[in-house]
């Protein structure tokens, strides 16, 4: 008996894994997927008909055209994009280019008549307002006019993983998924986005503490040792922060649109619940972002040289007055491959395919935290909750089309088999009343000087392998996906004119 109680307590609790999410497909024939089965559908019968009115000659020209837009689309590269895909964003970035939409130029000596720091691109037309919640907190209110849709910010101080128990850590993660899962039924929710952003410490906050608390009858070798701290800890630290953004659709119901006071009395209602069910997620003490703030976050994000004189102007009490017309970059350009903002360049991933297999919740640690090659790193998560009608509806859909692939070859590859199953899988766990969220990451890295963008992007390829995901440059939208990545919920399916019913069929 005594040798079977100390086994049993030597016996470990197995780590918990995560993973069963997938990247839902369209049914296809041989992998064309729904759009290119109706072009090799309809590339055959207009053969035909083309060979009965005018020949063999011409239907072997029409043949040929149809299989070349077939192999088109059939060659894709390993972040799954076809050959039509990367001809049409070549395309498409040629032509921004020789129209400048890629220069961007503000201020009093820029192209906008009045003479502001405008932001660029997807958020040039967003308006900025302050409420306060019921709590008194104010709140800043983000608005997009040609979406309709209304962000706010929650600013979070995370826990940390660090000295904690597997059991709490295994508590957060399940409250984390609860609390996505709820945003699926919470009235008039579009999109959510979390946002870790990393940034060397200047120095100056830990040097306002140290003399703020400093008496007058303090030992020399305390007061030496104390300054020695501040001189010498800030090399090397870094400031880790996160926020979390929610974006409503403007609209009620009947699709009446509803007034910025309107929705700002709304939410300042429903955010102190929203803020206090994150506090069981390990997100620490949430509280929302205040106009202020949200300038100096993204005035910093478009000119880091400024974080500095921000942080100087609050050690000394005077906290620098931002309007929302005054955070846009002087002057910015878009390249292929990165984005040139004020005083630093930028080069912004994308997320192409998610860790294959399971995964341990510590999977993201690395890539989320500072290096020491990248200046200021912001990996956003995005996610699209859905609700139970829509997500009921998604998960047939794709468990009969990954039933479809893995039935129309009589020897099914192991993939199609693995996808035939993680589909049933999630459909029935939807069945027993779990959320369905679509989500996505990008990943932007920022440096001083275009002379440290090579060891910069060689640190995120090796992030990238650590955390098990694939990550593609934002190739030909750098300046979309780097104000994609900023905590203002930019919802990008709103803004694209490809139809998402064609994206999801390529």
């Amino acid at each position: 008996m005594r040798d079977q109680v100390a086994a049993a307590d030597n016996v470990r609790a197995v780590p918990r894994t995560y993973g069963n999410w997938r990247q839902p497909a369209s049914a296809g024939i041989g992998g064309l997927g729904s759009l290119g089965t109706g072009i090799m559908m309809g590339g055959l019968i207009l053969t035909i008909i083309v060979m009965t009115a005018a020949g063999i000659g011409p239907a072997l020209v029409v043949m040929l055209l149809v299989g070349i837009c077939l192999g088109l689309l059939m060659t894709k590269d390993k972040h799954n994009q076809s050959a039509l895909q990367r001809i049409s964003t070549r395309i498409g970035w040629q032509r921004a280019k020789m129209a400048k939409h890629n220069v961007y130029r503000s201020g009093p000596l820029g192209r906008t008549p009045w003479g502001k720091f405008q932001l660029p691109g997807l958020a040039a037309a967003s308006q900025l307002s302050e409420y306060k919640d019921s709590y008194g907190r104010p709140f800043a209110l983000l608005f997009y006019p040609s979406t309709r849709h209304f962000t706010v910010i929650i600013n979070a101080e995370p826990d940390g993983a660090s000295l904690v128990d597997e059991d709490q850590i295994d508590v957060w993660v399940a409250h984390w998924g609860q609390w996505l899962a709820s945003l699926g039924h919470e009235p008039g929710v579009v999109a959510a986005s979390v946002t870790v952003e990393s940034a060397p410490d200047t120095g100056i906050r830990l040097r306002r503490e140290v003399s703020n608390n400093m008496q007058e009858g303090t030992p020399a070798i305390a007061r030496a040792m104390l300054t020695e701290v501040v001189q010498t800890y800030p090399e090397g630290s870094a400031l880790v922060s996160a926020r979390v953004a929610l974006t409503f659709k403007g609209t009620d119901r009947s699709g009446k649109r509803r007034k910025e006071e309107d929705m700002g009395r709304e939410l300042a209602s429903r955010l102190p619940a929203l803020t206090q069910s994150l506090n069981s997620t390990g997100a620490g003490a949430a509280r929302p972002v205040n106009a202020q703030e949200l300038c100096e976050t993204i005035r910093i994000a478009y000119d880091p040289a400024a974080a500095g004189l921000i942080d100087e102007a609050r050690s000394q009490g005077m906290s620098p007055e931002l309007q929302w017309t005054d955070v846009g970059p002087a002057g910015a350009q878009s390249f292929w491959d990165k984005y040139r903002h004020d005083s630093a360049w930028s080069v912004t991933w994308q997320m192409t395919q998610a860790p294959r297999g399971e995964v341990f919740s510590s999977v993201l640690s690395q890539l989320v935290g500072p290096h020491p090659d990248i200046d200021r790193k912001r990996v956003t998560l995005l996610y699209r909750p859905l609700d139970a009608a829509t997500s009921a509806r998604m998960v047939e859909a794709d468990k009969r089309n990954a039933s479809f692939r893995a039935s129309t070859s009589s020897r099914p590859s192991a993939r199609s088999i693995a996808e035939a199953r993680a589909a049933d899988r999630t459909a029935q766990e939807e069945a027993r009343g779990a959320g369905l969220v679509n989500f996505g990451m990008i990943v932007t890295g920022t440096v001083m000087s275009a002379e440290q963008i090579p060891d910069m992007v060689a640190a995120i390829d090796n992030l990238g392998a650590t955390a098990r995901v694939l990550l593609r440059p934002a190739y030909g939208s750098q300046d979309s996906a780097f104000v994609a990545a900023l905590p203002l919920g930019v919802v990008l399916q709103s803004h694209l004119s490809v139809p998402a019913g064609l994206r999801e069929s390529l």
